[in-house]
C-alpha cells in the first residue's frame, strides 16, 4: 500500500515538474504619469515582468525597486507587475530607477530609467539677531528641508538704492548653510533672502527665492566732524589747528585717528575729542581725513586745507659748474623781490649738511676735495626754504699715463690676444682713455684711474708700437704715454735632426748632432734625447740661432739608439723632430786585433804542419839510399815553400764639422797603401840522393832555401761622410 502511494507521489511530482516551466522574456519599468513630474505632484513607478511559463500554474514574485542602486520599494506578488506610488514627489526623488524581479529560482533586471522631479522646495530664511549696530555682523541660516545634498547655497544682502551683495556657498553633507554679512557704516534697513541650486545631469535647477528677512541697524556712534583753525585757507607760517569729535553711545573701545595722505598725524582713545596744531608750511596742504572706529564699525569725515606761500624757495647760482684745482669759485643765493629772509649756504652729505657761511654769496678758492653739492637756505617767520642742489666739480690734471701688457711681459704671440692697461696715477675721474696703434686711433674708453685695450689677433708684420692718451675736464687738455713696443713671438715650426756621421758609427769616434727649426722667434730652446723606456735627455741649450749642434766625442755601443730633437721658445709650444736612428760599429783597429788574434795563430799551425811533413819525408828517404849501393850525383834541389798572404783591409778615414755661418762642410780623408818590405825565410832541408853511375852509395847534405815572401798589401776606402736626411746638409 505504501507503495502504491509513493509510486502515485512520484508521477504527480514528475506531472507538477513537466507543468511548472517558465521563463523571463523582458523586465520593465514605467513611470506615471512621465518620467519628467513637476515638484509636489504624485507619481507611480510600476514593475512589470513578461514571463513564459508550460502551462497556468500560480507563481510568486519578487519586486525590488532602486534608486541610484538604493533600495526604496520592495514586495510579494501572484501579479506580474508591482507598483511604488510617492504621493507628493520632491526634487530629492530625482534619480536613476531599476527593478528586479526574483521567481521559482530565476532573477531578471530591468534597465535604468532616470526620473527627474523638476522645480526645488522654497527655503527657509532665519537671522540671528533682527536688530545690530554699526560693525557688527547678521547670522544668517537658509535650508531646503526637503531637498538632499549636494546644494548650492545663494544669500543676499538688500539695501535702498543699491545692488544687492551676494554670497554663495556650496554644502555637500547637509541641506542647510549658515553665513555672516558685516554691517557698514550707512547701513540703515537691511533685508535679507536667499534661494538654492543643484545641479540635475549637467544642468543647474534654482529654487526660488526665500521669505525676506529685516534687520534694523542702530549707530553706535555719530559721523565726525573735522576743523581748521583758524581757517582752512591760511598763509605758510601761520599756526594751524585740527579738532575732530564725535558723539558715542559708549565710550568702551571708541578711536579717534587724524591723518594726511595715509601718514597718521596724532590719535586718541576712549576720547570724544581729537586736537592736532602745527606751523603751516606749503607741505601742509592738502586732505586731511578724521575717522572714528569702535570694532567693525568706523566713519570718517575728510577736510580739505589751502596754505598759501609766504616766500618762494631760494635759488643758488654758481660761477662755474666745472673747473681747475685752485681757480676761484663764486656762489650767490636770492629770492626774487624778498631781502628780508635769512640766508645761508651749506655743503651738502648724504648724512648731514655742513654750514659754510650765513650770507648771500660766497667766494673760495677750491681744490678737489670741494667737489660736491651746494645748497643754501632762507629762513622768514619761523618757515625755512632750501634751493635746489648745485653741483659743482673740480678737476685735477692728469698724470702722464703708462701702458703696460696685462701679463707683464710686452711680447705677445702671433694669432694670441693682447691686453693692454692704460694708467693715469693722478688725475680727477672721469678720464677719457684713447689707445693708438701706431697713429692709428683703436678704441675711447671713459673710466676712472684705468682703461683695457684688446688687440684680438695678433700677426707677424703688425705694427708693434702702441700708445695711450689721458684727459679729463681739466684744461690742461691731454697727455700721452710712451710708446710700448711689442714683441711678436712666432710660434717653432718644423723640427729636423741629423747626424755626421748618419746612420753607422765607429766605436770611439766623435759624431755631430744638428738640430734645426724653419722658423721660429729667438732664443730658442733646443733639447736632444734618446728615445728608451724612458726617454733621457742627453743634451740641451738655448741659443740666438735656428740652430744648434752638439758634440758627442766618443761613441760607445751603449749609444745606439733613436735619437730626436725638441725646440721651443717663449710661445711655449714645444716642436718635436722626427727621430733618426745611430748603430755604433766596431772601428778599423778593433778589427785588426782581431784579426790578428785569428790569424797569427792560423799561419804558426800551417809552418809547423809543413815543417812535419818535410821531417817525415827526410826520414822515410834515407835508409833506402843506403840499401841501393849506387852513387848519385849531386843535384841542388830547392823547393819553394807556398807564400802565404795575410792581407787585411783597415777603414781609415775622419769626418770635421765645421760650423761657419750655420753651414755645414764634411771632406774625407783617404789614406795611400803602406807597402811593408817582404820577410824572407830561410829553411835548411838534408836531402839524401842516389847516383846511378857510381857504385857507393854517396850521403850528402845540401840546404834548400825556401823563400816565404809575405806581403802585406793595405787597401784604400774613402768614406764620405755627411748628414743624411738634414734639411742643411750640403
Amino acid at each position: 500500500m505504501y507503495l502504491a502511494l509513493l509510486l502515485i507521489f512520484l508521477q504527480c511530482s514528475e506531472l507538477y515538474t513537466q507543468e511548472g516551466v517558465f521563463t523571463f522574456n523582458t523586465v520593465e519599468i514605467k513611470v506615471a504619469p512621465s518620467a519628467k513630474v513637476k515638484n509636489g505632484a504624485p507619481v507611480s513607478i510600476v514593475c512589470h515582468a513578461d514571463i513564459s511559463k508550460s502551462s497556468n500554474f500560480q507563481l510568486k514574485h519578487n519586486f525590488t525597486i532602486f534608486k541610484d542602486r538604493k533600495l526604496v520599494f520592495m514586495t510579494v506578488s501572484d501579479k506580474d507587475h508591482a507598483q511604488y506610488e510617492i504621493p507628493v514627489a520632491r526634487s530629492s526623488d530625482t534619480g536613476d530607477y531599476e527593478c528586479t524581479v526574483q521567481a521559482g529560482g530565476k532573477t531578471k533586471s530591468s534597465n535604468p530609467l532616470h526620473v527627474w522631479i523638476t522645480g526645488m522646495t522654497k527655503p527657509i530664511l532665519t537671522a540671528e539677531k533682527n536688530q545690530v549696530l554699526e560693525g557688527e555682523v547678521v547670522k544668517l541660516r537658509c535650508e531646503l528641508p526637503e531637498e538632499e545634498p549636494p546644494l548650492y547655497f545663494f544669500f543676499r544682502k538688500i539695501k535702498m538704492n543699491s545692488t544687492p551683495q551676494e554670497k554663495n556657498k556650496f554644502e555637500a553633507y547637509r541641506n542647510f548653510s549658515e553665513v555672516e554679512f558685516s554691517v557698514e557704516e550707512g547701513d540703515n534697513i537691511l533685508q535679507f533672502d536667499c534661494f538654492g541650486r543643484r545641479n540635475v545631469k549637467l544642468e543647474f535647477e534654482s529654487s526660488e527665492h526665500s521669505n525676506r528677512t529685516l534687520v534694523i541697524v542702530k549707530e553706535p556712534f555719530i559721523k565726525p566732524t573735522l576743523n581748521a583753525r583758524p581757517s582752512n585757507n591760511i598763509t605758510e607760517g601761520d599756526r594751524i589747528q585740527f579738532e575732530c569729535s564725535t558723539v558715542v553711545a559708549r565710550m568702551r573701545d571708541i578711536e579717534i585717528i587724524l591723518q594726511k595722505n595715509k601718514t597718521i598725524l596724532k590719535s586718541v582713545r576712549n576720547e570724544q575729542l581729537l586736537k592736532y596744531s602745527a606751523v603751516a608750511t606749503l607741505e601742509d596742504s592738502g586732505q586731511y581725513l578724521c575717522k572714528v572706529e569702535q570694532g567693525r564699525a568706523s566713519k570718517t569725515t575728510k577736510l580739505n586745507v589751502v596754505v598759501s606761500e609766504l616766500f618762494p624757495k631760494p635759488t643758488l647760482a654758481a660761477s662755474m659748474s666745472k673747473l681747475d684745482e685752485n681757480k676761484e669759485l663764486t656762489l650767490s643765493c636770492n629770492i626774487n623781490g624778498f631781502g628780508q629772509a635769512k640766508f645761508s649756504i651749506l655743503r651738502k652729505h648724504s648724512n648731514r649738511d655742513t654750514w659754510l657761511k650765513n650770507s648771500t654769496n660766497l667766494t673760495m678758492r677750491v681744490s678737489v676735495n670741494d667737489t660736491g653739492s651746494y645748497i643754501c637756505k632762507a629762513e622768514m617767520k619761523g618757515i625755512v626754504k632750501e634751493s635746489k642742489p648745485v653741483r659743482i666739480n673740480v678737476y685735477a690734471p692728469v698724470s702722464r699715463p703708462t701702458l703696460s701688457v696685462v701679463s707683464g711681459l710686452p711680447e705677445v704671440v702671433v694669432g694670441k690676444p693682447l691686453w693692454l692697461i692704460c694708467r693715469s696715477v693722478m688725475g680727477t675721474p672721469p678720464i677719457t682713455f684713447t689707445f693708438y696703434k701706431g697713429s692709428e686711433v683703436k678704441k675711447v674708453v671713459v673710466n676712472d684711474t684705468y682703461a683695457l685695450f684688446l688687440d684680438e689677433n695678433i700677426r707677424q708684420n703688425d705694427k708693434r708700437g702702441y700708445s695711450c692718451g689721458a684727459r679729463n675736464n681739466h684744461s690742461s687738455g691731454m697727455k700721452t704715454s710712451n710708446i710700448l713696443n711689442i714683441t711678436v713671438i712666432v710660434p717653432i715650426k718644423n723640427a729636423s735632426l741629423g747626424s755626421i756621421p748618419y746612420g753607422e758609427v765607429e766605436d770611439g769616434s766623435e759624431t755631430a748632432f744638428l738640430c734645426s727649426v724653419k722658423e721660429g722667434s729667438w732664443p730658442i730652446h733646443f733639447r736632444f734625447f734618446r728615445k728608451t723606456d724612458h726617454d733621457v735627455l742627453v743634451f740641451e741649450k738655448s741659443e740666438h740661432a735656428d740652430r744648434v749642434m752638439w758634440h758627442k766625442e766618443a761613441m760607445n755601443r751603449q749609444d745606439t739608439g733613436t735619437y730626436y730633437c725638441m725646440a721651443s721658445n717663449r710661445a711655449n709650444v714645444d716642436v718635436k723632430s722626427p727621430p733618426i736612428t745611430i748603430n755604433v760599429i766596431l772601428a778599423s783597429w778593433q778589427k785588426g786585433v782581431i784579426a790578428a788574434f785569428v790569424l797569427i795563430p792560423v799561419a804558426g799551425a800551417v809552418i809547423l804542419a809543413l815543417w812535419w811533413f818535410l821531417f817525415k819525408k827526410k826520414k822515410a828517404k834515407g835508409p833506402s839510399l843506403e840499401m841501393s849501393g849506387s852513387a848519385l850525383p849531386t843535384n841542388l834541389t830547392s823547393e819553394k815553400l807556398p807564400r802565404q798572404h795575410n792581407d787585411g783591409d783597415y777603414y781609415s778615414g775622419s769626418g770635421y764639422i765645421e760650423d761657419s755661418e750655420n753651414h755645414m762642410k764634411s771632406t774625407d780623408e783617404s789614406k795611400g797603401p803602406v807597402l811593408e818590405s817582404a820577410e824572407v825565410e830561410y829553411t835548411e832541408v838534408e836531402v839524401s840522393t842516389l847516383d846511378p853511375h857510381r857504385a857507393p852509395v854517396q850521403k850528402g847534405t845540401e840546404t834548400v832555401y825556401s823563400e816565404i815572401r809575405k806581403a802585406n798589401n793595405d787597401s784604400v776606402e774613402n768614406r764620405h761622410s755627411r748628414i743624411q736626411g738634414h734639411p742643411d746638409a750640403t
